[in-house]
């Protein structure tokens, strides 16, 4: 495994908290040496098959969810577990389409009222060129799908108009949408105008003509009191029926219809006309959309994902593009490995297990599988799991410089010592991200400062290789051209391109870097701020170990609850240790715990709580209050034990035999050591930190 020499560095500050020798080893020599599978909150290895068991793959359909390309030029972003603002673009792809944009546009208007030209000039004063001609796109693809026999299955795309504060504005934009464009659907999202298919409009249109469904709707959108719309005169009596029940089961409670024979009736003229009118006491009080509480409740399907040496928000962001949805929709316990096999329940929102199952075949391609496949009522938040288990294998087993002792022996005492005294609970380096010149925690801390601006070039820092991705990261902080980076920046870098389709749309002002970063699902911008919060804790415990060792002195904080594996309990449970408690020994160094940044934790209140206090001094944040409100970001804190043991520690030691033919006739047989290990460990904690304390050997 190549070694990143900053992060040798930067971990081989940290200390240890057993005094064994240790050993030298390599981890991580392919993925498949390197195992993690999630526990869920019932104690059970996720990556055990359920009682639903996957059907048989069937071959992908060809329908539109298949087709749909996501433009992740806004993702969405979750605020709290109710709260949700979709800013994203769901469209199918340009190169799939065989018309100009012209010739479309003149096909979505031929229905279209003698008003038209006054509807366009409100969206076009309402809203900007670009989100104005991305709309036209938008309605275009769906007017395509609607007028095709494909199916609109699954989850439908949405298009999001953005943020319209004045509430005036965004009822005129919410008609004059509907009214050029009948087909599509507005729905208002905390401010946010978001633009989906209308789904009845297709089904309508199997009943009467464009032209009437086209009309019909812009009649229900008018709202106009004492109104009448009134069908084409049909002398079909089953067809006017099916119309009748059409819409009393769609809009029965706004409209009722009511057939009229026409003034020329006779047998020979057996024409009868439906006429819809509004009912007297419904539309006069009706405020919100006509489609707000058309919305389906949301359908969940959970899974377990397997993907072997893939980064997890690339994962997330194929299979996002594959089903329609966006990254944000999937929630999952934890982050895992990305040069591993790794399996993790996972959860996404507005798929069914069908369609899940339908993409398992072109999953595979990317080195990923979904089973235990099925309907559940939520999604999952972040740290709903009980931890992780790992199989390890570590290769070419060898001792420490200047250490003549049996190899063997080394080894089963580091572990033996390691599994009685536990190992000091550092964040690993992969919370920080393997880059050179910059790592997630600087991002955090300009996040925490609002320095968005900063952030975002942070965030774009090219490392020292000449690949397509660095590349393109370089020319973009030579000129801050979004769209030309665009061009350059490989497919597979969702969240680079996320950010750069936004900073093209918006512009690399300190607002357009606000719109950028919401280009990022909530959790992904709080995973930076947590990232900081990480590497201030890696060094507070540090100083902690250094200054007053295992002994637990006055002014430390100590959790007062049994068997806690997690680091989301109360103030209540946290205690300030006491002159006397420190004298009489009452605690143990394994009810320690150091406070993780945010605003609602208290520090310690000896060295270590000065320390922590010189950190937030020098970094800038000595009046952070750990908000950010213009990224709708909170960040509470929390508190983290300094030690950890792991559970179920089972290990093996396998020789392997390697024969180097140097000359003909000659054979050297060499042996080999390696160490097959697994055990557990709580939510949180890391492996490599864990064999890393066995080995004493930074990675």
């Amino acid at each position: 495994m190549e070694e990143d020499t900053d992060f040798r560095i930067r971990f081989s500050s940290l200390c240890f908290i057993t005094d064994h020798v240790g050993f030298h080893g390599t981890i991580k020599s392919s993925p498949s040496d390197f195992v993690v599978i999630e526990i869920d909150e019932q104690g059970q290895l996720v990556n055990k098959a359920s009682s639903e068991q996957i059907s048989k793959v069937l071959p992908e359909p060809n329908n539109f969810a298949k087709k749909t390309k996501l433009d992740l030029e806004n993702l969405s972003f979750e605020e709290g577990s109710n709260q949700e603002v979709n800013i994203f673009v769901g469209r199918s792809g340009d190169d799939q389409n065989h018309q100009s944009g012209s010739e479309k546009e003149d096909r979505i208007s031929d229905g279209s009222s003698k008003g038209k030209e006054e509807k366009v000039d409100v969206l076009g004063t309402l809203l900007d060129e670009k989100t104005n001609e991305l709309l036209n796109h938008f309605a275009c693809d769906i007017k395509e799908k609607l007028n095709s026999k494909t199916e609109l299955i699954g989850s439908s795309p949405e298009f999001s108009l953005g943020r319209i504060l004045d509430k005036n504005q965004r009822a005129i934009l919410h008609s004059a949408v509907r009214q050029k464009f009948p087909f599509l659907i507005t729905v208002g999202k905390n401010s946010e105008i978001v633009v989906k298919p209308n789904l009845e409009y297709k089904e309508l249109c199997h009943l009467v003509s464009e032209e009437e469904a086209i009309n019909f709707f812009k009649y229900l959108d008018a709202k106009k009191e004492n109104s009448k719309f009134t069908f084409k005169p049909d002398t079909n009596k089953d067809h006017r029926k099916a119309v009748h029940h059409f819409v009393n089961k769609k809009f029965g409670n706004l409209v009722e219809t009511k057939s009229f024979p026409e003034l020329n009736y006779s047998a020979d003229n057996p024409n009868v006309a439906i006429t819809v009118r509004f009912r007297e006491k419904t539309h006069k009080h009706r405020k919100r959309s006509l489609f707000e509480c058309q919305d389906r409740k949301d359908i969940y399907t959970a899974f377990t994902l397997r993907k072997e040496n893939l980064e997890m928000f690339e994962a997330v962001g194929f299979l996002a593009m594959k089903l329609g949805v966006i990254p944000s929709d999937f929630s999952y316990a934890g982050l895992k490995d990305k040069k591993a096999v790794t399996y993790q329940a996972m959860v996404v929102r507005k798929v069914t297990p069908e369609r899940l199952k339908n993409i398992e075949q072109e999953i595979e391609k990317k080195r990923m599988n979904v089973f235990n496949i099925r309907s559940v009522d939520d999604s999952l938040r972040l740290g709903q799991l009980k931890g992780n288990h790992f199989d390890i294998i570590i290769r070419n087993l060898k001792n420490q410089i200047n250490d003549s002792a049996n190899l063997k022996d080394r080894v089963l005492e580091a572990i033996e010592n390691v599994k009685n005294k536990g190992f000091v609970n550092y964040y690993g380096p992969q919370r920080f991200g393997m880059g050179r010149k910059v790592h997630t925690d600087q991002v955090g801390l300009a996040l925490l400062k609002s320095e968005m601006v900063e952030a975002v070039k942070l965030f774009l820092t090219p490392e020292d290789l000449d690949d397509p991705v660095n590349r393109a990261k370089k020319y973009f902080l030579q000129t801050e051209d979004a769209k030309g980076t665009l061009s350059l920046m490989p497919e597979f870098k969702v969240r680079e391109r996320a950010l750069l389709e936004s900073l093209h749309r918006f512009g690399m002002t300190e607002e357009g870097c606000i719109q950028a970063w919401f280009s990022f699902p909530h959790s992904m911008r709080i995973f930076y701020i947590h990232a900081y919060s990480s590497k201030i804790w890696n060094e507070a415990v540090s100083y902690r170990l250094a200054t007053y060792g295992s002994r637990v002195v006055e002014g430390d904080l100590v959790c007062l609850g049994e068997d806690v594996d997690d680091e989301h309990f109360s103030n209540s449970k946290v205690h300030l240790v006491t002159e006397e408690e420190e004298s009489a020994n009452t605690y143990a160094i394994h009810q320690v715990v150091l406070p993780v940044l945010g605003y609602n934790i208290q520090y310690p209140k000896n060295k270590v709580g000065q320390w922590y206090q010189e950190i937030l001094s020098r970094d800038g944040l000595q009046t952070c209050r750990f908000r950010v409100p213009t990224l709708k970001l909170n960040v509470p804190g929390c508190y983290r034990q300094i030690l950890k043991c792991p559970h179920n520690v089972s290990y093996q030691l396998m020789e392997e035999h390697d024969t180097d033919d140097k000359m003909e006739g000659s054979h050297i047989d060499e042996t080999t050591l390696s160490l097959l290990i697994s055990f557990d460990l709580d939510a949180s904690c890391y492996a490599t930190v864990c064999l890393r304390e066995i080995m004493k050997h930074d990675f």
